[in-house]
């Protein structure tokens, strides 16, 4: 497929090309004449570029990733103490879908591009200077695989065949030589900390906290639920916990339309949604005039919203609809949280809407995700 990359953020050589890649160029927008002046192959081509935008036309700026984005600032910025003090962590706690694994790499990614300009790319000793190393858990993630991931965001050459011990090791000297300040783990929540293996790591997470000059920015879905704050203690033993005292949580609440400013913010995201689309018949409120409908339909998660507007565009290109209408979208499915919410939520917001009763006056049914969780 053209623009496809093919690239891992784990490793440093992805993260590198992520962070320096240039804006992607909006292809023009063509009217229905122009588009049919175009000969098959061209067609083919633009519509391909089409869809290759509609995928990644670029991170909007919600009013919840200006704020964290705010919070991990203040974080990272007064994070300045000597070796011998152990730095704060945050950790972006957050239901499925929201943007936690963006929030904290776009953030980083700003990061990373500052600290190269200001510093170059080599460091004092001639080693590369990579400000940001990124690493995912996965289940029944180990000590040893923690240090190996670590090591192999680096390409340092002795991964495979070194044990746990070494390849801490060798972590933190990765960490030293190249001046990396920040060190973003994702998937936190594939630790248990009522299993052995899930002890181990959260207490090698504190380790690296304590030996290297780092800022950890860690993202999991319901950690405090998990009592990963906690580290699997309970009762009075739950006092001892360490990571309760040293992380700083950062909640990311879904969109809400129970009050004014929650619709307006909802309504803010449709409007920037709407201009990136590169659809011949798009205009002005085709998806603002759908505001509780595309609501109903993500429940508020800004990922459940993404998805079904990159797949109806898909689908406008691919029928020559070029619109998106609530009839064309009803036919595009989801993913399975959303699509068991919206019926229920949809009616709930047209009875808000009803004469004699103020726009959206009540909040959502329980069970749904369109209130501040926690």
């Amino acid at each position: 497929m053209a623009g496809t990359a093919l690239y891992t953020l784990s490793r440093k050589e992805g993260w590198r090309r992520w962070t320096d890649a240039a804006s992607r160029v909006r292809p023009e927008l063509l009217t229905r004449r122009q588009l049919g002046r175009l000969g098959a192959d061209a067609r083919a081509d633009f519509d391909d570029a089409r869809h290759d935008w509609h995928a990644n036309f670029g991170t909007i700026k919600t009013p919840q990733l200006a704020a964290i984005h705010d919070e991990l600032d203040q974080i990272v910025a007064t994070n300045r103490q000597d070796p011998d003090r152990v730095r704060g962590a945050a950790v972006i706690d957050a239901l499925p879908g929201l943007g936690k694994t963006t929030i904290a790499n776009t953030f980083a990614r700003d990061f990373d591009r500052a600290q190269r300009r200001r510093h170059g790319e080599r460091t004092g000793d001639g080693h590369e200077h990579l400000p940001v190393f990124r690493v995912g858990l996965t289940s029944r993630t180990t000590l040893r695989t923690l240090n190996r991931m670590i090591c192999e965001f680096y390409g340092h050459p002795g991964t495979d065949r070194a044990n746990a011990a070494q390849l801490a090791s060798f972590a933190v000297d990765c960490v030293l030589s190249c001046h990396t300040r920040i060190g973003i783990i994702d998937d936190l929540h594939f630790i248990d900390p009522n299993r052995r293996d899930g002890v181990d790591v959260s207490n090698h997470l504190k380790w690296l906290a304590n030996e290297l000059p780092v800022t950890f920015i860690y993202a999991g879905v319901g950690l405090a639920e998990r009592r990963l704050f906690a580290e699997g203690l309970t009762g009075d033993s739950a006092v001892m916990a360490q990571i309760a005292r040293r992380w700083t949580r950062l909640e990311l609440p879904p969109f809400h339309v129970a009050d004014p400013a929650g619709r307006r913010h909802w309504r803010s995201l449709l409007k920037a949604t709407e201009w990136q689309l590169v659809l011949a018949d798009a205009h002005p409120g085709m998806l603002t005039d759908l505001d509780d409908y595309l609501f109903a339909r993500a429940t508020g998660h800004i990922g459940s919203f993404i998805t079904l507007i990159t797949r109806g565009c898909y689908k406008a290109i691919r029928t020559g609809a070029e619109s998106l209408t609530q009839d064309l979208l009803d036919t595009i499915r989801i993913d399975e949280a959303s699509e068991a919410a919206r019926h229920q939520l949809q009616a709930t917001l047209t009875g808000a809407r009803r004469p004699g009763r103020p726009p959206a006056s009540r909040p959502a049914p329980a069970g749904t995700s369109t209130v501040v969780p926690r």
